[in-house]
């Protein structure tokens, strides 16, 4: 896509038309716009992430080794539940598009009636959608929602620019998605002014000015949220940190309750709530039943990462981003080690190994250990450890006083829909191992090149040089290239003392087989007389050779 600029001064993508294989979805300009529905595979391979990383980084100094760990997590591994969401956002998108395709009369009509409804009320929506769009995501804190929404989200481009549309004119923009962050002080208003900011953002409006001077009350604001979300063509709202909502600050459980109502089945956008499962409080009551019949497959809540196939991916995905100067072979003990300490959350997981790391640099022990790891996180996670520890111990008793990670009370019938199959643990794996492979030759090839110019330097021919890396190489290829070198020089000194000493070995037989009495022991094997053998050898020249006779006549 060919990106332009709006008159604000963000970066739009302009329009490009794709066919689609789904019926449902053709003729329309909002849904031929977006990126290609994805494969499972091919959306592993645009979420994940693994930054370089390269061997020789284990030389340097301490300093640069301690900055360099903070990489460690950039690293993005898709799991299971990273596809589902990929997925459930996919079509909630697509499907919030089919009432509002631009060429339609539906449109028109939801701009009419949303003009002269009543602000205050709730609309009834027994004739308008026919089920609810979007869902709601709850997880643990640390899980890793934040960061697999937004890896998600920048699979699509934020606005589209239209102009044109088979042969008819067509201007506008569409916002594909936006992000909400529930506000800190906890009031409905106050994620409303959210939504205008972001808005505002990344179209140039002033409809936050215009909320602010005109004083709107939230209801108000609700209405002209209605409005903006369809004008713009909002395509999913994401409304993040959902537990921070107060129903004592935003007017009340019913206040809760319709505003919640009002976005899912009345703005007409596919709404993804997210939250820990203290949100759950917020969502209760009502407000499940007014959200059954999802449209997308149900509502997602996912616990902390058992200790199963998907654990090991994680800690697989990472192990290889070490800094030490010794590399640590990751082993079932180490493995174990790191679920007893972070109890099979992600973020935990991510931030033991890397200050694992920075005290074994630090220390000068320069490799990981199960006793390394049970220090720093004895040391670095003290705030938690009450919770850690009743997640270790299955103390049901201590563990519910923690809503963000107690999610026990759960109906799990009304709200999860997770099915582990929705993506392969092999087919994620050698996607992993295939990205290793490649930084692992990609390393390859520049340790080759740091290794041959330093044996040139040193005088060594560079096509020997080459032959000798890469028998080194083949012996063993997690060698680094301190080691090739170390390794190459004595083979190089062996190789020459060797030939010094062939070279004598040769000279000391010719010198042999000049000696008298080399010459008479032979001769005995040949049975000849010592005589005879002497005088084959040139040492008794007769007078009858022709040598000594001219002599004698000169």
């Amino acid at each position: 896509m060919r990106e332009v600029m709006i008159p604000n001064g963000s970066i739009a993508v302009e329009a490009e038309y794709k066919e689609q294989v789904i019926p449902d979805y053709r003729g329309n300009p909002f849904i031929e716009s977006l990126p290609n529905l994805l494969s499972t595979q091919e959306a592993i391979e645009k979420l994940a992430f693994y930054p370089k990383f390269e061997k020789n980084e284990r030389q340097l100094d301490n300093h640069y080794r301690i900055h360099m760990i903070d990489r460690l997590f950039q690293v993005f591994q898709p799991i299971p539940m990273t596809i589902e969401l990929e997925r459930k956002i996919s079509r909630s998108i697509r499907q919030g598009y089919l009432s509002r395709n631009p060429f339609g009369i539906r449109l028109a009509q939801d701009f009419y009636r949303d003009y002269h409804k009543n602000p205050i009320g709730i609309m009834d929506n027994k004739e308008y959608y026919s089920y609810s769009l979007g869902f709601t995501l709850i997880g643990i804190s640390g899980l890793g929602k934040t960061s697999s929404l937004n890896r998600i989200l920048s699979l699509y481009p934020q606005v589209i620019v239209h102009s044109e549309y088979q042969n008819m004119p067509f201007s506008t923009y569409q916002v594909v998605w936006a992000k909400l962050e529930c506000p800190h002080d906890g009031s409905i208003k106050g994620l409303l002014y959210e939504f205008f900011l972001e808005i505002d953002r990344l179209l140039g409006t002033n409809y936050y000015q215009k909320m602010m001077r005109t004083r709107a009350t939230t209801d108000a604001m609700m209405t002209v949220m209605n409005q903006v979300a369809r004008n713009c063509a909002l395509g999913i709202l994401v409304i993040d940190e959902i537990q921070h909502l107060s129903m004592a600050k935003s007017g009340g459980s019913e206040k809760m309750l319709n505003f919640f109502v009002n976005l899912v089945n009345n703005v007409g956008v596919p709404v993804v709530l997210v939250g820990t499962p203290k949100a759950v409080k917020v969502l209760q009551g009502d407000f499940r039943q007014a959200r059954r019949g999802s449209g997308v497959g149900g509502d997602m809540i996912y616990d902390r990462i058992q200790k199963d196939e998907v654990w090991d991916l994680l800690v697989n995905s990472i192990w290889h981003y070490q800094w030490t100067r010794k590399e640590t072979p990751l082993t079932p003990e180490l493995s174990s080690v790191l679920y007893e300490e972070t109890q099979g959350i992600p973020d935990l997981l991510k931030k033991v190994y890397a200050i694992a790391q920075a005290h074994a640099i630090s220390s000068g022990k320069e490799e990981v250990t199960p006793y390394i790891i049970k220090k720093v996180a004895k040391e670095n996670l003290k705030l938690i450890q009450p919770m850690l520890t009743a997640l270790k111990t299955n103390n049901l008793r201590e563990i519910i006083k923690y809503e963000d990670i107690y999610v026990g009370d759960i109906n799990y019938t009304d709200y999860l829909t997770r099915t582990k199959e929705s993506i392969s643990l092999d087919l994620r794996a050698k996607e992993i191992k295939k990205k290793q492979n490649k930084m692992k030759q990609e390393n390859l090839i520049e340790q080759k090149k740091e290794v041959l110019i330093k044996l040139v330097d040193l005088g060594v021919n560079a096509k020997k040089a080459q032959k000798i890396i890469d028998t080194i190489l083949s012996q063993n290829q997690n060698i680094n290239a301190e080691k090739i070198i170390e390794v190459a020089t004595a083979k190089i000194e062996n190789d020459r003392i060797k030939k010094q000493a062939e070279r004598k070995k040769k000279k000391q037989k010719a010198l042999n087989l000049l000696d008298i009495r080399t010459i008479v022991e032979q001769g005995k094997k040949d049975n000849k007389s010592a005589y005879e053998a002497i005088k084959e050898s040139g040492y008794i020249i007769s007078f009858e050779d022709d040598i000594f006779s001219k002599e004698v006549v000169s």
